[in-house]
């Protein structure tokens, strides 16, 4: 009879430490014994026949995001994905046919597995998040992400809850940067998907000339491995990559008392898109995973209902709080926004809580603070074993530095002009002289100032503030 496995920590544990954690960082051996760490593609193709939507995008470097309006689509197979990517001849691969390998890249991303296992429940099983004390919830409530190498999603941060990705097959390499950044990363919501908000630049070759702000980003970079479980805070941006032929990952997003105010949030957002793009193709500008364009009413009647429904839930929250007894122990923790943030099912003790870093829970550093030596020491406790399974990989860090130089290059030559300014003034005529270009704004360009994160959080407010009458304090609790 083979022993039970041991975790590293308890459900209770883990849960505790994700309530306490304010950056993301690597479980690396929770996973241990889950059945779902057997679902390569290989195994997957045996037991799922059905199409499968695949995402396809180009192997190329424009200096500009791919977003999924933009990619092409093919509805395949897992055997013929699996064909395509070993480069097998155009009859045995479907519809990848019209794709060259050596061009393109595909992925199968955001597949509900209760959709695709619908008549396979038990596979539902094979994926334990109770292990991180989310008790009842398994592959019902995750999705799954094909892909092959150099697969990747748009830099964006999700409107709604925290993330835990569970790695299965091959490597892939997140660059994560903290809400604070936001401004950064100029934010657009076009194209537009209910809870995503994207950046407009490409985090791996940014137009720095044209988005200048992104030097003041603060990457996070850590290569996930396969049986290694990243949580991902609230609204942490993030870009995802494929490093390897064939990648495969499950992951779940947790529901926050927060997606409440975020509800209300997305359904202005929608709403005023809507209404400004009505009379555009929706192709443009609308996400392939959004079901069809709404009608103003039917977009008025979402603001409603979420509207009330986060009134009600607040009133619930204030009453809960003036009755709660003396002696309860439940704690509310700021994020690193400096927001509230709260989970009714986590507990605390009044005590500091010390996050324990180590081998088995390892912190995404800030590679402004590790690019001198190229690598992360996770904590000053951490040993060899944890150093080796470090979250940023040198390569990754490589990278950061490279882009940190093209931004110093520009600092520089911005710096150089205005240390020689009083030269280069005197040399300068009036012929030399030239107006500055101003483009014509455009219907996104106003979008991108209307649909702000900032200007949306306080339309939110001021909402709740109108049906409440409890002004904005309870907005933000």
């Amino acid at each position: 009879m083979a022993a039970p496995e041991v975790k590293s920590f308890s459900p209770e544990e883990a849960q505790q430490i994700i309530f306490h954690l304010q950056q993301p960082a690597v479980f690396t051996n929770m996973s241990d014994g889950w059945p779902a760490l057997r679902w390569t593609a290989e195994k997957l193709s045996d037991c799922l026949h059905k199409l499968i939507r695949f995402r396809l995008g180009r192997n190329e470097e424009t200096n500009t995001p791919l977003f999924e309006t933009q990619c092409s689509y093919v509805e395949a197979t897992l055997e013929h994905f699996l064909l395509w990517t070993q480069g097998q001849k155009e009859g045995d691969v479907g519809p990848f046919c019209e794709y060259p390998k050596s061009e393109y890249w595909a992925y199968a991303d955001y597949k509900y597995i209760a959709l695709l296992f619908q008549d396979q429940p038990a596979m539902f099983e094979d994926v334990k998040w109770s292990q991180f004390g989310f008790e009842g919830r398994n592959g019902r409530e995750s999705t799954l992400w094909i892909g092959s190498e150099g697969a990747n999603t748009p830099c964006h941060l999700d409107s709604y809850g925290c993330n835990l990705v569970l790695q299965v097959q091959g490597r892939k390499r997140w660059h994560l940067f903290p809400p604070e950044d936001t401004p950064h990363l100029y934010p657009t919501r076009i194209p537009f998907e209910e809870s995503s908000v994207f950046s407009q630049l490409d985090v791996l070759h940014p137009d720095l000339r044209r988005f200048p702000g992104f030097h003041g980003a603060r990457a996070h970079i850590v290569t996930l491995q396969p049986g290694q479980v990243l949580y991902v805070p609230q609204h942490w941006w993030h870009y995802v990559e494929s490093l390897d032929p064939i990648t495969v990952s499950v992951n779940s997003w947790i529901e926050m008392e927060e997606d409440d105010v975020a509800r209300v949030g997305e359904a202005v957002t929608k709403a005023v898109v809507c209404a400004f793009k009505r009379d555009e193709n929706p192709e443009d500008w609308l996400n392939p995973t959004e079901e069809g364009v709404a009608s103003h009413d039917e977009n008025m009647q979402c603001v409603n209902l979420a509207v009330r429904a986060c009134a009600q839930r607040q009133r619930g929250s204030c009453h809960r709080n003036l009755t709660r007894h003396p002696g309860d122990s439940r704690t509310l923790k700021r994020d690193s926004t400096g927001q509230v943030r709260k989970n009714s099912n986590l507990f605390t003790d009044s005590a500091p809580f010390s996050i324990p870093f180590g081998p088995h829970l390892i912190p995404v550093c800030c590679q402004q603070e590790t690019k001198k030596d190229l690598e992360v020491k996770p904590s000053t406790n951490c040993d060899v074993k944890s150093q080796e399974a470090c979250t940023v990989s040198s390569d990754a860090a490589q990278r950061t530095s490279a882009v940190r130089l093209q931004q110093d290059k520009y600092e520089c030559s911005d710096q150089c002009t205005a240390r020689d300014g009083a030269v280069l003034t005197s040399k300068i005529s009036v012929e030399d002289y030239e107006e500055p270009m101003h483009s014509t704004i455009s219907t996104n360009d106003l979008l991108d100032c209307l649909l702000h994160p900032d200007i949306i959080t306080r339309v939110t407010e001021l909402l709740l503030e109108r049906h409440t009458g409890s002004g904005r304090a309870m907005a933000r609790s």
